[in-house]
């Protein structure tokens, strides 16, 4: 990952609060329309609406497809936050007017696009030269009829983030390879290394992980079904992947081994700074961000291993409204931009793992390294995660939601001390309640 892509983030975070205002507020005049983009005078104007850093604008590929495609005028908004962006773009879907041409869509949301927005949305199912995902990616974007609503960017295959300084003071290895044989093959594993950590931990104090939620995470999405089964029934709670998940995270934040904290939440980037926690479990795409907020006194400390099982946590896709009036220019658009050398080249730049098989097997992908993270071979390890990824991903309409209210349950735990039982019944009880 190059140490560029960081400071692109910073570029755009900058910009991005103002980004997620005007999407609130307004789109550049368009909210009249059915759509903001339009043929006129010989000139075709594309509209995206895009949120975080999805590394399309951030790494110059817009501006490379005007220069290539001259009669093509692209212009992209991009909310800085992905909640604010999803609450306006369902409220321009139910209202039909306010879209752009292209939408982007963060994976928690796909399963309740397909089931409540097929038809807004124009089908790429029979597009030529787009037979080169990884199967479980389109997958999470198709209706139980066939029909593909978007193309996939990026995913979120993960491993595990490490501190060598803190791993040897602990008397631990610090050789990725060697720090990844601790936990081979089950988190239970990567628990017993905390409660090791935790007893010979040489120094000031220091918590082994930054929060049970991130062990949570890691644990449920490395399975097919999670929070709800192909029928879409709920089955959080007798799923026994959800209960293991939950057991496993609870102990860890029962047995003090957590820095108490939530990922991107107030506290973290300033644990990240100050060195509170020794390891966290990390998608891709997480990367970029620790290296910006744990900051230039830290280049070199942490690491990167292979986590205990294959999971993805993330990813996203682009759709083009069905009403779009430049719908087959704005179709065009999508798939250069997914295609497996810009995939690459967005890898190259920021660190957005690919959706592709073939970006992941090319070369710019295999060979990339971190410097930040002590060279790790980010390329090999992330691109062999995203292997491990069950080929079927079966995803919820309120998966998002509901992770959050785990994050939040296992927070009573960790931060006021209740009891896992009692976490738990006030977990299930937001649930419904946020679910219906």
């Amino acid at each position: 990952m190059s140490t560029s892509g960081s400071l692109r983030r910073k570029a755009v975070a900058a910009a991005a609060t103002a980004g997620a205002l005007a999407l609130v507020v307004g789109c550049g005049g368009s909210d009249d329309s059915a759509t903001g983009g339009g043929k006129k005078n010989g000139k075709v104007t594309i509209t995206m609406g895009l949120y975080g850093v999805m590394g399309l604008k951030e790494t110059g590929l817009l501006e490379q497809y005007e220069k290539e495609n001259p009669d093509v005028d692209i212009k992209a908004e991009i909310a800085g936050d992905e909640q604010t962006y999803y609450t306006a773009l369902q409220t321009r879907l139910a209202a039909g007017k306010g879209l752009k041409d292209i939408q982007g869509i963060e994976i928690g949301r796909a399963k309740e696009i397909t089931d409540t927005q097929s038809d807004k949305f124009a089908d790429f199912g029979d597009m030529s030269g787009t037979d080169h995902f990884l199967p479980w990616k389109q997958s999470q974007i198709s209706t139980a009829d066939g029909k593909v609503l978007g193309l996939g960017t990026d995913i979120g295959p993960m491993a595990v983030c490490y501190r060598k300084d803190y791993f040897e003071k602990a008397g631990l290895p610090t050789d990725r390879e060697e720090v990844a044989k601790l936990w081979e093959g089950d988190w239970k594993k990567y628990v017993e290394v905390g409660r090791t950590f935790k007893k010979d931990f040489k120094g000031d104090s220091v918590a082994y992980m930054d929060a049970a939620s991130g062990l949570f995470n890691a644990m449920i999405y490395g399975n097919s079904e999670q929070f709800y089964d192909e029928k879409g029934e709920l089955i959080y709670d007798s799923n026994p992947v959800v209960k293991d998940a939950w057991g496993l995270a609870a102990d860890a934040a029962e047995d003090g081994l957590t820095a108490k904290l939530r990922q991107f939440q107030p506290g973290w980037d300033p644990g990240l700074a100050n060195g509170t926690f020794a390891t966290a479990v990390c998608p891709a795409w997480m990367l970029s961000h620790i290296s910006e907020k744990a900051g230039p006194a830290n280049k070199g400390k942490w690491d990167v291993a292979k986590a205990p099982k294959g999971a993805n946590w993330g990813g996203s896709f682009l759709g083009v409204v069905e009403q779009s009036p430049v719908k087959e220019e704005a179709k065009k658009l999508v798939a250069w931009l997914t295609a497996p050398a810009q995939q690459a080249h967005i890898f190259k730049e920021i660190g957005n793992i690919p959706s592709s098989r073939q970006a992941l097997d090319s070369p710019e992908v295999k060979s990339a390294e971190s410097e930040y993270f002590s060279g790790a071979p980010i390329g090999q390890i992330f691109g062999a995660a995203a292997q491990e990824i069950p080929d079927k991903q079966v995803l919820g309409r309120k998966d998002g939601t509901i992770k959050d209210t785990f994050s939040q349950g296992l927070t009573l735990i960790e931060q006021q001390g209740t009891a896992r039982d009692k976490a738990w019944e006030t977990t299930a009880e937001r649930i419904e309640k946020a679910v219906g």
